[in-house]
């Protein structure tokens, strides 16, 4: 078998490293010696943009956290208008190098998009200094809201990070979160915040086999839950 050859390096604020490699055309991000993202499996990414899309009647103001290789961007720009504005917020200026560089073409370079408007830094910060500024917010920053790489994840996952979720949105605006599995204690969280959640679980390589990952769906502004869990 084809050995990994590691391309390049970085490093989160915390100071983790993370390592992007390839073995023949496929790639992946390995952060404190675990996979993060791959290039195989992006099927749970795409489905994080059509979920919450599929919930809007307007599509112009979309904020992503976290660009992963592109996936989930390409999916909203599938899915918006000319004139929409796709915000995207990533922590690690190394990773948007290596998505305008060696993983551009695994998306369709979708940096290259005149709807999206690029952040560096932390997509809590950018939550917390909004009021009904969104459409939706599609967060892909970490494992699961429980299970966490980054500590300071924790901020957007709590009780204080849903409520500041729930006042960057528009009425009938929509937060969508990707996770490694489910997480009851979640789910709960965004019901007392107001919200109308769903917990979908989808194939992390976009067909009915193998691996499964879980997208919640909540709708702001609904006074009931409708919480369903996809078979």
């Amino acid at each position: 078998m084809q050995p990994w050859e590691i391309v390049e390096r970085a490093h989160a604020p915390d100071g983790t490293e993370l390592v992007l490699a390839r073995r023949s055309a496929e790639w992946v991000v390995r952060i404190g010696g675990r996979v993060l993202m791959s290039s195989r499996t992006h099927g749970s990414e795409e489905a994080l943009a059509a979920l919450a899309l599929a919930k809007l009647a307007a599509r112009r103001t979309i904020l992503i956290g976290g660009l992963g290789l592109g996936f989930t961007l390409r999916a909203v720009l599938d899915r918006v208008p000319v004139e929409a504005r796709v915000i995207v917020a990533e922590l690690v200026p190394e990773l948007v190098a290596w998505n305008r560089g060696p993983v551009a073409h695994l998306a369709g370079r979708p940096l290259d998009d005149a709807r999206v408007r690029l952040q560096i830094g932390d997509v809590a910060g950018r939550i917390a200094e909004a009021t009904k500024a969104f459409d939706a917010i599609l967060l892909d920053v970490d494992n699961s809201p429980s299970s966490l790489v980054l500590a300071a994840n924790d901020r957007l996952y709590g009780d204080r990070g849903v409520r500041a979720c729930q006042n960057a949105l528009k009425p009938g605006g929509v937060l969508a979160v990707w996770s490694a599995g489910h997480d009851q204690r979640y789910l709960d969280r965004l019901d007392r915040a107001g919200f109308a959640a769903e917990e979908h679980t989808v194939a992390a390589r976009g067909s009915d086999g193998g691996m499964r990952h879980v997208i919640f769906v909540a709708v702001k502004g609904i006074a009931r839950r409708a919480t369903r869990r996809s078979p």
